[in-house]
């Protein structure tokens, strides 16, 4: 099974982003970990990692902690 990341906006709706497809987790989170930032750049205002079509976690937010 893939995995890949679903991109929203501020209001949840799905927007187009990178569509990389990953073999497992790790390489899931290694990814997004060295490109969250041109993510967000891009208008990307959180981010869920999908496994197949199931959630496995998100959506998780792009916004700096406070």
């Amino acid at each position: 099974m893939d995995y890949r990341w679903r991109y929203q906006d501020e209001q949840g709706r799905e927007v187009d982003g990178p569509a990389e497809t990953f073999a497992d987790q790790a390489d899931a989170e290694d990814w997004f970990s060295a490109r969250w930032q041109e993510l967000t750049e891009a208008g990307i205002a959180q981010v869920t990692l999908l496994r197949s079509e199931s959630e496995v976690y998100g959506p998780m937010s792009l916004a700096p902690a406070d």
